[in-house]
């Protein structure tokens, strides 16, 4: 136990020299590959391995964009989800490890991946992720989640002010996907506060 006021607090190796160890919970993003925009945001209790919390963020991932018509066919990862290929029979899990058995376009997409490393860094500085003020497991929960949609919102915002004349157009048909995409979240959000608790128990 590290924390007696948070007893779900895990320690975290980093591997950096600057910073080799953090205290809280694990938590992983899935963000598109082009726009870098934030489709799955979770927490992982226990410090599980990298390669094992892959299942769980797609599934997560494909809940929230069923309603596009689409799902990940492709996911570019670090070489922490090396040999999980076939407990994710469904995507392409494409690393540095297959780097030689590679075609072009995807080695080039693969150099795209380094763009989740800003993605998190604003999270951290910009968007409160860095220190969890929520209480319990269900709290870490909720504080990604937040933490994510404000980046999201952000990135709305963004993209509404190079649009001009079209923004009121777009933000309409966003702000109705965006109401669906809530009800979503917080039936997941209850259903992972209550898979936490029936683990806790």
């Amino acid at each position: 136990m590290y924390a007696l006021h948070a007893p779900e607090v895990e320690c975290i190796g980093k591997g950096k020299a600057r910073q080799p160890y953090e205290f809280g919970v694990k938590a992983g993003f899935a963000i598109t590959h082009k726009n870098g925009l934030i489709v799955g945001a979770r927490t992982f209790p226990g410090n599980p391995f990298d390669g094992h919390t892959l299942a769980e963020q797609l599934e997560q991932t494909r809940i929230l964009t069923e309603d596009h018509g689409t799902s990940p066919k492709q996911v570019y990862v670090d070489l922490g989800y090396r040999g999980v290929d076939h407990a994710n029979p469904d995507v392409e899990i494409i690393h540095r490890g297959k780097y030689k058995s590679l075609t072009k376009a995807d080695k080039r997409r693969l150099r795209r991946r380094q763009a989740v490393e800003p993605t998190i860094g604003h999270l951290k500085a910009d968007h409160g992720m860095r220190r969890c003020w929520l209480k319990g497991s269900s709290g870490d929960a909720l504080h990604v989640v937040l933490c994510a949609a404000g980046f999201n919102l952000k990135w709305l915002l963004r993209a509404i002010a190079r649009l001009g004349l079209l923004a009121p157009v777009f933000l309409y048909a966003f702000m109705s996907q965006l109401l669906q995409t809530n009800e979503k979240l917080a039936m997941l959000m209850k259903n992972q506060t209550l898979t936490i608790k029936t683990m806790q128990a």
